[in-house]
């Protein structure tokens, strides 16, 4: 029996209400729990969200947010917001024994990729009150101090029982169950799915504090050792900064166990300058595992963000890559729950997280070997050549074209989905599976017509009789889950596509390309979605 269920064995029968029935029980309200609910709403699909927390997190612990994450709140309404509340990562200074060796100029490293160029610092309790009002706002909340105790499921449903703070014991029945519950995760645990993966032995730790020093608050200040990490991030408010690093592999203090005295102690001898650290708000040690779950699913539960996979904090990708699990699974629940797919289009949310995470957990690795490995070779490139030839690299496009992509998650692709459709695309120098690429029609982002939770028909030509004959086409169709765009093909279209005549791409509702071709015809798309009913 597992804990779950023998929990759930000593809650009295009296106790237990009434059934509540809902389209999908939502585990955990974290960034991962409540981006997932924002596009529900968007979708119309009923849920339930539970958390045993009181409401949402007061610290601030994940940091940054990419720039596909943005487009993403972009479609909720959310990311002008973010930024007026966020602090742009300006430049990075490299510094070592005290002194400041190089500049990286980071404000515009994705122009022409986005219409957000930059990583924005936001807290994450800011995230989370963000999407929490956007739930509020839109009649939903979340079932706060609620615990999952036990669930089962059939071939038809999903089977909980939770409990509130005060005993109160419920039976919820839903068509399917996400969690989202963090590392630890109980839904994963039930599911019996393997976690498989490391622990650095590494002890790392975070705190977010005022902090006096000569310094200006104007950068990421990246102290250059040789074999430890610390990296200084302004926040928003005078002289705050999120500071996280790491103790020497030597140090051999279980995390537990380490005073904040030690810390600060520690950021002495890493700096080499005068500072007075101060006004702590919080601080934590801890040790990081770089793991992912063999599936993101099991029959009608799945697994989203911490519950699936966790890595290094290097490149603050955990937050954002649980919101994009969340973004990728929302749709495909909402075409089978509103009867227009079939269940089988839910597999492929394993096809394409699964890969993004291996990938992620390869990359966060290597990136964090390189940041604070004692390898003698890479400490040495680290803090030597890394000042001479950082500030070079970073002003060269194709350095830029290369970085970007990666940390900003704008590069990931699902090339080798079912659902990406590969004929036709050989002339373009993007690719089905691809992200929608970035570009301005009449002085506005492509992304601004992507907003409707829909499929999208986009037609680029210089012959406006072709808009009008294939609109009254696609009418005739009764396709209500296509959105139809025709823009006139100019030069920054050629440039991003690397095609100068008309073609047409269809875009899933997450503004992935499902297929590209010059071959333009409604009977494709007809077709397409024909096939995610069989």
């Amino acid at each position: 029996m597992n804990d779950l269920q023998d929990r759930q064995s000593h809650i009295p029968e009296q106790s237990i209400n009434t059934d509540v029935m809902t389209d999908v029980m939502i585990v955990g309200a974290g960034p991962t729990g409540l981006a997932l609910a924002g596009q529900f709403v968007r979708y119309g699909i009923d849920f339930v969200m539970i958390d045993k927390r009181e409401g949402v997190t007061p610290y601030s612990k994940a940091l940054g947010i990419h720039a596909r994450t943005l487009e993403i709140y972009e479609q909720l309404g959310l990311a002008q917001q973010a930024v007026e509340q966020g602090a742009i990562a300006e430049k990075a200074r490299l510094l070592k024994s005290g002194e400041g060796r190089a500049e990286l100029d980071l404000s515009n490293l994705g122009a022409g990729l986005t219409a957000y160029p930059y990583v924005l610092f936001l807290e994450q309790s800011k995230n989370e009150q963000l999407l929490y009002d956007y739930l509020k706002r839109n009649g939903k909340t979340v079932r706060w101090q609620t615990e999952l105790t036990s669930f089962s499921q059939t071939e038809e449903k999903v089977t909980a029982q939770v409990k509130t703070v005060d005993g109160t014991s419920q039976r919820l029945e839903a068509n399917y169950l996400v969690g989202c519950d963090g590392p630890k995760s109980p839904v994963r645990h039930a599911l019996g799915l393997e976690f498989a993966g490391s622990t650095f032995e590494r002890v790392f730790y975070v705190a977010d504090a005022q902090i006096d020093w000569h310094l200006p608050h104007d950068a990421v200040q990246v102290c250059l050792s040789k074999d430890s990490l610390l990296v200084f991030f302004p926040l928003k408010g005078e002289n705050r900064y999120r500071i996280v690093g790491t103790f020497p592999e030597a140090f051999s203090k279980d995390e537990g166990d380490v005073l904040y005295a030690e810390i600060e102690q520690r950021i002495q001898e890493e700096v080499e300058l005068e500072l007075d650290v101060h006004d702590v708000e919080w601080f934590s040690t801890y040790k990081v595992h770089s793991r992912h779950v063999s599936n993101f699913s099991a029959g009608r539960c799945f697994l989203a963000g911490d519950a699936a996979h966790v890595h290094t904090p290097v490149g603050a990708q955990g937050m954002n890559t649980g919101i994009q699990d969340g973004y990728n699974l929302a749709w495909k629940l909402a075409l089978v729950l509103n009867g227009k797919a079939d269940k089988t289009i839910l597999e492929t949310y394993n096809q394409e997280r699964l890969e993004n995470a291996k990938h992620l957990l390869q990359t966060t690795d290597r990136m964090f070997e390189v940041a604070a490995s004692s390898d003698w070779l890479l400490a040495f490139l680290r803090t030597h050549v890394l000042p001479l030839i950082a500030p070079y690299l970073f002003r060269l496009d194709p350095v830029k074209h290369f970085l970007f992509p990666l940390i900003s998650q704008i590069g990931i692709h699902y090339r080798y989905s079912l659902l990406s459709q590969q004929a036709g695309d050989e002339p373009f120098k993007v690719k089905a599976g691809d992200r929608m690429p970035y570009f301005r029609v009449e002085g506005e982002s492509i992304y601004d017509k992507l907003h409707q939770p829909k499929f999208h028909w986009l037609i680029f030509s210089n012959t406006p009789s072709d808009f009008h004959a294939l609109k009254t086409e696609l009418d005739s169709l009764d396709l209500d889950l296509v959105d139809f765009n025709f823009i006139s093909l100019d030069s920054q279209i050629v440039e991003a596509f690397g095609v100068d005549n008309a073609f047409n791409v269809f875009l899933r509702p997450d503004n992935y390309i499902a297929f590209i071709s010059t071959e333009i015809s409604p009977n494709r798309v007809k077709l397409y979605l024909k096939n995610l009913t069989t």
